[in-house]
């Protein structure tokens, strides 16, 4: 049977009044179980529909409990023995999938406890496979569409409008929380959306067309009405967002698979913040006898210096074998160079891009691997499209800010020593904004004490200039337990499985080539570092930490 079988079941009965009361299942021992299983489970979660929206009512939840068990089921009856590490990996994610589901319904509950969940229009591409955060099943891609639409696309979105207004009178049903920073700060969200809808309404292909803008105009004015509710309720909102510490650690281990406790990554964050700071110290006083970084000031000097920091990124890439430039790399870097924003305009990150865009170009990273889903499929149907729930953030996160001070160790800024204090002043700002989220999610703090650490402890005052990023990042790690923290604590077990790579390559008797490192990496998909750290060195202790609980 599958080694961690036993503990799973054991952890399937927790919370039940008695064993009797869980469902049974056969016991399978195919992959291609655990595949169909897949596909069954996917269609299942996407949940019924409530006058053409997504129905997220209690009774409807109650009533669809029975079919999750019995999936959960028959996952847990699983038999993996002789399976490859690929095949158990594949599995693992979609208990975690399953994981997320049950604590999504026990605990997070964001159709009840979140305004923002209800947040339909999205107007562009999140950087990482999915929207970041809870999210409901009805989103709107708005940048899926090609305008001027084809009677395709126009029915399809035509259906998407018509459904904001029951979507909107089903939130204030659904919407019984009362955790008041979750609250207050998703008002926002829903106001955008009408923002959203209205620069829709003015395109030039969409103004002409009556039976489009009428369902937008009704979208509007529904948007509006539940944002005067929102507000209306919101004053009455007294209780904690956070899920506390031990929710946050139960989750991080069954569902996002990140080896670690509440108190870990506490340690971790203050760590890693102390230690940037000290490194940027180091370098200003290594650096001060150099001539002081230039920000770009002009539209034209920003186009290219950019021009210049991303052929330098792609170039070193390539000629120091860092991983396998493919060629969809450069479309994917060029198409987010950014724009110049005047100086009293910029944000924490826009500050650093005008100086070098480079620190935050090798974060870009992320757009490589979407580019890479995009153009190469994974083979394994389970790690083909996005994980749910974010369970990918440790993953695309922590990857993304791990490179950042690889690519620099590695040597990326030998021409220009200056430009290492912006990777450090970066890795100062995720540890401060992370350390804060856990603080958040613990009840110790709330959203406004938890977004002074983020700022006061960012260095330089980068974080003080312009107060939306602040809202925005605070909120999102409020919305999503982990997320904050996944950008250090993703680049720690990234650290960690390069390690154990380097390790298990030399004991082979083999040389460590970085470019094989990320190659491998790059391989097998957008999923939990943990998972990946055991597919690529057979190494499994981090699995074990996580399955095999007391």
């Amino acid at each position: 049977m599958h080694k961690y079988l036993p503990f799973l079941l054991l952890f399937v009965m927790l919370g039940c009044k008695t064993p009797s009361s869980e469902p049974t299942a056969a016991i399978t021992r195919e992959y291609s179980d655990l595949v169909d299983l897949f596909k069954a489970w996917r269609t299942f979660e996407n949940p019924p529909l409530l006058d053409g929206a997504p129905d997220y009512s209690q009774a409807t939840f109650k009533e669809r409990f029975p079919a999750f068990k019995q999936l959960q089921a028959k996952l847990l009856a699983m038999d993996t023995a002789g399976w490859s590490v690929a095949e158990q990996v594949d599995y693992h994610i979609v208990w975690a999938e399953m994981n997320g589901y049950d604590f999504n319904d026990r605990i997070l509950k964001p159709w009840q406890r979140d305004p923002a969940f209800y947040k339909t229009i999205w107007m562009a591409r999140s950087d990482v496979p999915a929207h970041e955060g809870p999210t409901n099943h009805g989103a709107i891609d708005i940048w899926k569409y090609d305008f001027p639409l084809n009677t395709e696309d126009k029915a399809k979105l035509l259906r998407g409008f018509k459904s904001i207004p029951a979507f909107n009178e089903q939130a204030k049903k659904n919407l019984t929380g009362n955790a008041k920073d979750l609250w207050i700060a998703g008002i926002r969200d829903i106001r955008n959306q009408t923002n959203d809808l209205n620069a829709i309404k003015k395109w030039e292909s969409i103004a002409s067309d009556n039976e489009m803008t009428s369902a937008i105009d009704k979208a509007i004015n529904s948007t509006n009405d539940f944002v005067t509710w929102l507000e209306s309720e919101g004053e009455s909102k007294t209780g904690p967002s956070g899920i506390g510490k031990e929710n946050y650690t139960w989750y991080q281990q069954n569902v996002h698979l990140v080896p670690l406790t509440w108190d870990d990554e506490v340690m971790i964050l203050k760590r890693e913040l102390a230690r940037a700071w000290t490194a940027l110290k180091l370098e200003e006083h290594r650096n001060r006898y150099l001539s002081e970084l230039e920000d770009a000031n002009s539209p034209e000097e920003y186009d290219a210096m950019a021009d210049r920091s991303a052929k330098g990124l792609l170039t070193f890439l390539y000629e120091q074998e860092i991983v396998t430039v493919k060629d969809y790399f450069d479309t994917a870097l060029y198409a987010h160079l950014g724009e110049y924003v005047p100086r009293e305009k910029r944000n924490f990150f826009s500050i650093g891009q005008h100086f070098d865009a480079r620190p935050l170009y090798s974060h870009f990273y992320h757009w490589f691997e979407l580019a890479r889903m995009d153009n190469e499929p994974h083979e394994s149907e389970i790690r083909r499209g996005a994980l749910l729930y974010n369970i990918f953030d440790s993953r695309n996160e922590g990857t993304a800010t791990a490179v950042e001070e690889m690519f620099m160790d590695a040597g990326l800024y030998d021409d220009d020593p200056r430009v290492r204090e912006i990777v450090y002043i970066m890795i100062a700002q995720r540890a401060a904004r992370g350390l804060g989220s856990l603080y958040a999610h613990a009840n110790e703090m709330n959203s406004e004490e938890a977004g002074g650490i983020h700022s006061e402890f960012t260095p330089r005052g980068w974080m003080k200039t312009e107060k939306e990023l602040l809202l925005f990042e605070q909120h999102l790690y409020l919305r999503q337990p982990g997320y904050g923290t996944s950008y250090i604590t993703g680049k720690y077990l990234l650290e960690s499985a390069m390690a154990d790579y380097a390790r298990v390559t030399e004991g082979k008797g083999e040389t460590f080539l970085l470019k094989n490192f990320f190659d491998e990496l790059n391989s097998i998909g957008s999923i939990p570092i943990s998972l990946g750290h055991w597919q690529m060195t057979g190494v499994d202790d981090q699995v074990k930490l996580i399955t095999v609980q007391d």
